[in-house]
């Protein structure tokens, strides 16, 4: 019997991917739960149309919450007593439920799940999987998965979701919200996110300094690629001298002596969350 999924935001950005990764599966019976007239017309170019939310949500044996982390505390609360009991609660991202915005039922599963989007160092020859950023369209990616409330044996029901939504998947690696959140937004926005950004910025000075901008791009990208490697133990040689003189005497120019504390810290972490989700007090 094919499980009864209600996605509620189907015709924004995530909920168009998700759409187009599971309205041809004969192991899910879906409904489409969207308003704006924008979502609409999204989902009409994929050949479905929207679902009643009261109607969906009354049948479904598992709701998925492809809506923005500001609006998921207010259209939960909303929603939250008209889900049928049983029913899963699936978000796509660890911050509303950190920040506990998300009303909690006793007799509902609430299941988390993210793309860790295709991985840097591949095996994709397609052009068109090379160049699917995100993932979830050509090329193959892992995913983090968390059961934030409810049986353990309901975590294969919300995996096998999981699966469909983000596939072609490879690796699913089974963590805590608390760990989710610890990777986003801590790690790969507060502080990776931010880190590229500089790096973008001096590379835009050394263009200004007179570098050709492609000569320098393609250099930089090069490097990048492998100190990467280099770093995370890929390529099975150290950095020069050189380089390692280099990085040493950078290190307390770039960075405050601090800054672990600051950035991967579980207070700074809730507070990050709250703000993502709207919910500072």
């Amino acid at each position: 019997m094919a499980t009864r999924i209600a996605l509620m935001g189907a015709g924004g950005k995530m909920g168009s991917r998700i759409t187009d990764n599971m309205k041809d599966l004969p192991e899910f019976d879906m409904m489409y739960v969207e308003v704006s007239p924008q979502g609409i017309e999204n989902l009409g170019k994929r050949g479905v149309s929207p679902t009643p939310r009261d109607e969906a949500l009354a049948t479904a044996d598992a709701v998925i919450l492809a809506i923005p982390d500001k609006l998921i505390g207010r259209i939960t609360n909303e929603i939250i007593e008209l889900i049928r009991p049983g029913a899963m609660v699936i978000g796509l991202d660890p911050a509303a439920s950190y920040a506990e915005v998300i009303p909690v039922r006793n007799d509902l599963t609430y299941f988390i799940s993210h793309p860790c989007h295709p991985p840097l160092f591949n095996d994709e020859v397609e052009e068109s999987a090379r160049t699917d950023w995100f993932g979830g369209v050509k090329a193959k990616q892992h995913i983090v998965c968390a059961l934030y409330h409810g049986p353990d044996e309901d975590y294969a029901k919300g995996e096998a979701i999981a699966r469909a939504m983000y596939a072609p998947v490879m690796n699913s690696y089974r963590i805590t919200v608390e760990q989710m959140a610890i990777l986003e937004p801590a790690l790969v926005e507060t502080f990776a996110a931010t880190v590229i950004t500089a790096i973008k910025e001096a590379l835009d000075i050394a263009v200004e300094m007179g570098v050709p901008e492609e000569a320098a791009r393609e250099f930089l990208f090069g490097h990048i690629r492998i100190e990467l490697a280099i770093i995370f133990g890929f390529a099975g040689f150290p950095f020069s001298d050189g380089a390692k003189l280099a990085i040493k005497n950078a290190y307390p120019n770039i960075f405050l002596p601090d800054w672990k504390e600051r950035i991967m810290n579980l207070d700074a972490l809730k507070h990050s969350v709250a703000e993502i989700t709207d919910s500072l007090k």
